[in-house]
């Protein structure tokens, strides 16, 4: 792979993927999600703010100090403060990015930022020096860069290369672009600015209209060399690129495109995997290499074809992006070192023998409900228990659920409220509303539930079934997580751990605010 056919991988999953209401994760979420991304060889790992809240650079910093073999960004205004922060949180890394940005269009610099065009092309100038001072690899973006006049991106984009910037990041902010339009712009920019062999091209492209990947695909094609993307398309509003189509559309159409990338593919379905469990995120069915039945055929004519030649019908093969790859199955038999084992296989280790013992613990219980226990069944397991063990003021101790046909759904509970027992019971339509109100009596949170999603974990009844429960109090909205062979009492778990997080009070700063 050359330097003039190789697409550098940003991935940006920590940050703007964490934008998407409710999809807020917790430092050490962040860690295990970083230690993956590096294992699929990604590039760049834009891991968050640092000064949007003590929480994000405590993120920023930590997978900073830890992530040796993937560059690690920060995010930051072209503020003082903001250069400032993120130097502090990326001074140990091994290899560390300042990305500073400031909006470029016409509508944002009127309304937004109230600057004229003179006063943003000067604190441009300014931010990349300071953060030039702090640290050697410097991007910088044109904010809503879709919307922006051309000649005006091309003169800050030549002031920002002779202060220091090496990377040049051109975004589709709001998802605005087609793909010609936006391959064209690149194409321009790259021609017309003189110093533009000193700068890596870069992209970032929001799916607002469905184009993320074609957008990203036709810059790369005018001469970008990174594209900024997120494992499952996860981002704020429609959401990003997604990382798993882009990097596999260069793999599978190299003939045309004749770009390649550091990815290790079969990696992507267990990050994929790993940021839907994390963050309570379904991927529909239906998703392009990730979803469940992307590999899955049930027209006859369609499987005639691929028992006579799997290319008939298939033109990438399920192994080659992770489907069951490294499929380790473990039963109530399997001993604690096998059980470790595949844990830090998929990510996750354990600090302390009592860590290890709680979880392995908790693996035994669940064998004894399923008969096989998939990567898929442990890493929800991983994310039950440490959201049960993040849960301080609200603690679900035991549920009682009627239903039955005829008769009005009853739940009957006891919560720990701060170690103090509190039973309630209520009457719902259906055993959920049941249990939620029942919940909600002892907690009186005055929350509304904006989503209630289940989500299978694998295939077979005795399944373990993975709950998401989103709420909102007072414009804040989380999410909350719960798995467990029975649904009532995932539910229950998942709606108490939304409780816990909004109890915590930890208000994240908007980027973009």
């Amino acid at each position: 792979m050359s330097d003039s056919n190789r697409v550098i991988i940003f991935d940006t999953t920590l940050r703007d993927g964490e934008q998407s209401p409710g999809a807020s994760m917790t430092r050490d979420e962040k860690l295990r999600i970083a230690k993956q991304l590096e294992k699929m060889r990604v590039d760049v790992i834009e891991a968050g703010f640092a000064i949007a809240s003590p929480g994000d650079f405590e993120s920023v910093k930590a997978i900073a100090d830890t992530i040796k073999d993937s560059t690690i960004c920060s995010l930051s205004r072209a503020l003082d403060a903001d250069i400032d922060r993120a130097g502090e949180a990326l001074a140990n890394a091994n290899s560390g990015r300042i990305h500073t940005f400031i909006a470029t269009s016409p509508i944002h610099m009127e309304y937004k930022l109230q600057m004229s065009p003179e006063k943003v092309v000067e604190q441009a100038v300014y931010a990349v020096k300071r953060a030039r001072n702090l640290i050697d690899d410097v991007e910088f973006s044109l904010e809503d860069a879709s919307r922006s006049q051309l000649d005006f991106m091309c003169e800050i984009i030549e002031k920002v290369i002779d202060a220091g910037a090496r990377t040049i990041n051109i975004p589709d902010t709001v998802g605005y672009a087609v793909p010609e339009e936006f391959g064209a712009t690149i194409a321009q920019l790259i021609q017309r600015i003189p110093n533009a062999d000193k700068a890596i091209f870069s992209v970032h492209c929001h799916n607002d209209l469905g184009l993320a990947v074609a957008n990203s695909l036709s810059a790369v094609n005018a001469g970008a060399r990174q594209v900024e993307c997120t494992i499952n398309g996860l981002g704020e509003r429609a959401g990003n690129a997604s990382l798993e189509e882009f990097v596999m559309a260069l793999r599978t159409r190299h003939d045309i495109l004749g770009l390649e990338t550091a990815v290790d593919a079969t990696q992507i379905v267990p990050a994929s995997r790993l940021i839907s469990s994390v963050t309570g995120f379904p991927v529909q069915p239906n998703k392009a290499i990730v979803g469940a039945n992307a590999f899955a055929h049930e027209s006859g004519i369609h499987q005639d074809g691929m028992l006579k030649h799997p290319e008939t019908y298939e033109i990438m093969t399920a192994q080659s992006v992770g489907w069951n790859a490294n499929k380790m199955v473990l039963g109530k038999h399997s001993g604690r070192a096998a059980f470790r084992s595949r844990m830090e296989e998929l990510g996750t280790s354990f600090a302390t023998d009592a860590e290890l013992n709680s979880a392995f613990g908790r693996f035994k219980e669940l064998a004894d409900k399923k008969h096989e226990i998939f990567d898929e069944d442990l890493v929800a397991l991983v994310s039950d228990a440490r959201a049960i063990a993040s849960s301080e003021h609200f603690k679900l101790v035991s549920l009682s659920v009627t239903s039955q046909t005829g008769e009005t759904p009853l739940a009957q509970l006891t919560v720990d409220v701060d170690g103090t027992e509190q039973q309630a019971q209520a009457e719902g339509s259906g055993p959920v509303d049941a249990t939620f109100k029942a919940i909600e009596s002892i907690a009186d949170s005055g929350s509304s539930l904006q989503l209630y999603s289940v989500n299978a974990i694998t295939e077979g009844t005795d399944s373990q079934g993975e709950v998401t429960v989103r709420l909102e109090n007072a414009g804040r909205i989380v999410n909350g997580l719960g798995a467990d062979t029975d649904i009532i009492i995932a539910s229950a778990k998942a709606y108490i751990h939304a409780l816990n997080m909004l109890a915590t009070n930890v208000e994240k700063a908007h980027p973009q605010v």
